[in-house]
Parts: C-alpha cells; structure tokens; sequence
C-alpha cells in the first residue's frame, strides 16, 4: 500500500510544526557583520597589496619579469650571434684555402 501526503506550508510554518528555531535573524546579522568586515577590507587594501596578493610571489615585481625576458632575449641573441660568428670564420678559412 503507498499513501501520499501533500502538505502546503511555508519555511517558517514547517519550522514552528517541526520544533525548529527561527534562525532568520541570527543569519542576518551574521551576513551584515560579514559585509561590514568585507567592505572593510576592501577600503583599506592599496592597489600593491591587491597585486602581491593575487599574483605569485615569482611575478609580484613587474621590473623582475622585465630583467627575465630581457635575459632570454639576450641569450638567444648571443647564441644567434655565436653561430653566425662561427659560420662566417669557416668561410672565411675555407675562401683563404681556395
């Protein structure tokens, strides 16, 4: 045998029939302090402290990432000179043989 009950009621009559306590306004003035703390923090955080926080500790410095790409770009141009260098001093060796 299968019985089905259909009870229409709102939260807070389901609350007051179960027993339950009311914790509406508990819950609000735990969201207001939390929005107070929030907006808070916001006010008082500055742009760098913002950045150091959200970005890795690695590229917190915009001058460092800076120095590393320019490092790259400078040994890859020294290894592009290197060989260039290298290949014109065996044709100059090999032109002097002819």
């Amino acid at each position: 045998m299968k019985v089905t009950v259909n009870v229409e009621c709102t939260p807070e009559e389901a609350r007051a029939f179960m027993g339950l306590p009311d914790v509406q306004p508990m819950q609000a003035a735990l969201m207001k302090d939390l929005e107070d703390r929030l907006r808070g923090n916001i006010q008082a955080m500055n742009p760098e402290t913002m950045v150091k926080t959200w970005l890795p500790a690695s590229m917190q410095n915009a001058e460092q990432l800076q120095k590393m790409f320019w490092s790259q770009v400078q040994q890859t141009m020294s290894g592009i000179t290197g060989a260039a260098s290298g290949a014109m001093t065996n044709f100059s060796e090999r032109k002097a043989k002819e």
